[in-house]
């Protein structure tokens, strides 16, 4: 039987073994980095940084699991319940005006300084606009290096993944924070503004894996896709191909942790540069919106840009033989159906629906009668339920 003192060297031992292999991990993350980095892309060395990009991939999940381990799960101070028709979350580095902006935007009271680090937790708000009641959350400034657990990075950055919408807050005076933000975004596995690329996979138990491509591949090759997949670790799948990938989006959809979602940018503090500094800046970010919240400018803009950047659809409800409701139309995303809406109304009606008539666009005449709760409706459809 060993001693106590052989067991306090061998758990000595055990951690300065794990500590190596993090460092040794952390060492070829970087020189992954900086190899790739410093290649040219080009048809000849496309194989090889797509090789390179899937063993940095696995490394870096691997580090991300491992940092995990015996940390806790949540921190309610970052836990906010969605409410409304649609959530957004303030994106920005420190003292960028997210809480001014807030205060404006709804009747929230997020404490406003100044000085950096005022917010320390998630504040909700709702902003009331066009029958929409849309909710907007505050959340603490990021830092450089938030993604990799940086200043509680890690649980604002996860607060972007449940919302239907990022405004990326830049100061006017700092302008520089803008490719850092993407960066930050990037790195947490979020991708703003693009849709989930056509890619299926389909794993088997033997055979290897096969490529069908439906589509003019331009950026890379079948061999390159077959090489990536076997490199993190899928050594029998079919993978069906129908979007032009590229090497990254190929990588996200073999992870499977992506999140897909909308984004809008918006310099803040428009009002303490003069005209042509702040037309240079907007010439090379190109934002949404350019608004001062602390004087109030522009904010009616911002608010019209959420709203439609959000993608919202108007849906009236009409009551059997009774006129449609046409003042408070029930608000939904693009692409809603009738079960949606139902389940927007209640619960039960899922189970209880019988069936449904429409008037509007996604009719072919007024009236039509559906009985499939996934008929997709369009902006202004009336929408009548049959419930039992």
């Amino acid at each position: 039987m060993p001693g106590k003192q052989g067991v306090k060297i061998g758990r000595k031992k055990t951690v300065q073994l794990t500590e190596r292999k993090e460092q040794t991990r952390g060492e070829k993350i970087k020189a992954l980095e900086e190899e790739i980095s410093q290649t040219k892309y080009n048809k000849k060395t496309q194989h090889a940084i797509g090789l390179m990009k899937a063993k940095l991939a696995m490394l870096k999940d691997m580090a991300e699991k491992r940092a995990a381990v015996g940390k806790a799960k949540g921190d309610d101070r970052f836990t906010v319940r969605k409410t409304g028709d649609g959530s957004v979350v303030l994106l920005g580095f420190p003292s960028v005006g997210k809480s001014t902006l807030l205060n404006k935007l709804t009747n929230a009271r997020s404490d406003v300084a100044a000085y950096s680090f005022t917010t320390l937790s998630a504040v909700p708000g709702v902003m009331n606009y066009k029958h929409a009641h849309i909710q907007i959350i505050d959340v603490p400034g990021v830092v450089s290096g938030a993604a990799a657990g940086r200043g509680r990075g890690k649980e604002v950055l996860g607060m972007l993944r449940n919302a239907d919408l990022i405004l990326i807050l830049i100061d006017a005076l700092s302008p520089q924070h803008y490719k850092a933000l993407l960066q930050e975004i990037f790195d947490s596995g979020i991708r703003i503004n693009q849709k989930k690329p056509d890619v299926h996979i389909t794993k088997k138990e033997r055979g290897g894996v096969s490529v069908g491509i439906a589509v003019r591949l331009t950026k890379i090759d079948e061999q390159t896709i077959i090489d990536i997949a076997r490199e993190m670790g899928l050594n029998n799948a079919d993978i069906l191909v129908r979007d032009d990938i590229d090497i990254d989006q190929l990588i996200d959809v073999i992870e499977d942790t992506r999140v897909y979602t909308k984004a809008l940018t918006v310099i803040t503090k428009m009002d303490l540069l003069d005209n042509e500094t702040l037309k240079k800046i907007c010439m090379e970010i190109r934002p949404d919106a350019v608004i001062s919240a602390e004087k109030g400018e522009h904010l009616e803009e911002l608010r019209e840009a959420i709203f439609d950047k959000m993608g919202f659809i108007r849906i009236f409800l009409k009551e059997v033989n009774k006129k449609a409701d046409m003042e408070e139309p029930m608000i939904m995303f693009e692409g809603s159906t009738i079960k949606d809406i139902c389940l927007k109304l209640h619960k039960d009606f899922v189970e209880k629906f019988k069936f449904a008539r429409v008037w509007g666009k996604s009719a072919k005449f007024p009236g039509q009668g559906f009985r499939r709760l996934d008929k997709v409706l369009l902006d202004g459809d009336i929408l009548e339920l049959h419930i039992n």
